[in-house]
């Protein structure tokens, strides 16, 4: 039920106006300006109906304290005796959304308060709606960008660039009704990060952007980042089932505030930039801006040493590498670590079989199709294959020949996708 707030020095007015509203609306009165205050404050009617001239603060007056003390404008409709047209000149100039003279009618108060309630809904779903992301129904980018940039002004706290990783398989593979739902879930998860002070909203994509007030504690930020990775992976497996093995997780840039200044457009480069570091160094984690993360990294020559005793357990035969699920994720990391190393960059590849019939016939065509340096991991009817120092378009050639090689299984049998890694 809408709640009106109605102000009148006269309490027979008061009696009157409660009367004929309190069949339709929750009716609380008062007959000063100072206790309209005061109970608009503690009430948040949805609407003001007051009495235009009042001892010690008239409706004018009122009205404007009103409106500094709201955050959404909330509408009033001023009631007078007054017969002159200056005064109802005035009061909408005030901004008044209505002007009713006394003595009035019943069905005619009842009739002006509807229209200015309907209104008032209309104005705030459209400001809602353009405000908020029709999808997660997070605030957009705009309304995010422009909440956090106030805050950032006044307050301190953490700037979080988060970004979803290998998002992209998800809508390639499984379609785009099944990422909306991996998106819907994830933006209920960073809710679940964020306190009522807080603000998070999606900028676009698999890219969301927070502010966490006077949060200055990275192992604070670590330990979100961690939970957020966890929930996605549960959440995947529950949409898209158990045998699910795109490497979906989540990477978030963080910078603090005011440690590296009050711009928001300044501090969102740095949080971009951070974000930037994750995405080159295994994502799926946290770097906050200025911090040491040395242990995160790992140097060319240690890099190396790991994929050197990783593939020295294999034994050296014709074709990809076949290995098992964890150790291909040792050498998705690895591969990513080494960028500089692959001038040609990484791509990543995910074959999905409709059934477990060809199976053990695709494996062999994957391992003989491939160099010795590719690398192949089964988990039932999924294949993922890592081709390091390969350009996109060589990696299409690579699918090509794939394709060409399956003699008894039918390509409809088969879904494919591709992902450049760098």
């Amino acid at each position: 039920m809408k709640k009106i707030l109605v102000v009148d020095d006269e309490d027979i007015m008061l009696m009157i106006t409660r009367r004929i509203l309190s069949a339709k609306y929750d009716v609380v009165t008062a007959s000063t300006g100072a206790e309209a205050i005061e109970l608009f404050e503690r009430e948040q009617p949805d609407m003001v109906l007051s009495d235009l001239l009042m001892p010690e603060m008239d409706g004018y007056e009122l009205h404007r304290l009103l409106q500094e003390r709201s955050e959404n404008s909330v509408p009033i409709m001023f009631m007078t005796a007054d017969e002159s047209t200056e005064s109802e000149s005035r009061g909408f100039e005030a901004g008044a959304a209505d002007y009713i003279r006394k003595p009035f009618q019943p069905q005619i108060l009842l009739r002006r308060v509807e229209n200015i309630l309907n209104n008032a809904e209309k104005i705030h779903g459209l400001k809602t709606a353009a405000t908020t992301d029709p999808l997660t129904k997070m605030p957009n980018k705009s309304a995010v960008q422009n909440q956090i940039g106030e805050l950032v002004a006044k307050t301190s706290g953490a700037l979080l660039m988060i970004d979803l990783d290998s998002f992209k398989l998800v809508n390639d593979l499984y379609g785009h009704a099944a990422g909306d739902k991996i998106l819907i879930h994830f933006a209920e998860n960073v809710r679940k990060i964020i306190r009522a002070n807080d603000v998070a909203g999606r900028i676009g994509g698999d890219e969301f952007l927070a502010f966490l007030q006077n949060v200055h504690d990275e192992k604070i930020l670590r330990d979100k980042t961690d939970f957020l990775n966890a929930e996605i992976l549960r959440d995947a497996k529950k949409i898209m089932g158990t045998d699910m093995q795109i490497p979906l997780g989540v990477s978030v840039g963080a910078v603090f505030v005011p440690d590296a200044g009050r711009n928001f457009a300044a501090l969102k480069e740095l949080a971009d930039k951070s974000l930037y570091d994750v995405k080159q160094h295994g994502k799926h984690g946290l770097a906050v801006f200025g911090a040491h993360i040395e242990a995160e990294k790992f140097s060319a020559t240690e890099s190396f040493s790991q994929i050197r005793q990783i593939l020295g357990e294999r034994n050296v035969t014709a074709g990809a590498y076949m290995t098992d699920f964890d150790t291909f994720k040792k050498i998705y990391r690895l591969f990513v670590r080494m960028e500089n190393f692959f001038p040609k960059g990484v791509v990543l590849m995910q074959f999905t079989l409709n059934t477990d019939e060809f199976a053990e016939e695709f494996e062999d065509v994957l391992i003989n199709s491939l160099r010795q340096s590719d690398c192949v991991t089964r988990n039932g009817k999924n294949f993922l294959v890592l081709l390091p120092d390969t350009a996109e378009e060589e990696s299409e050639l690579v699918r090509d020949r794939i394709f060409s090689r399956m003699k008894k299984i039918p390509a409809d049998e088969i879904s494919f996708a591709r992902e450049k890694i760098f």
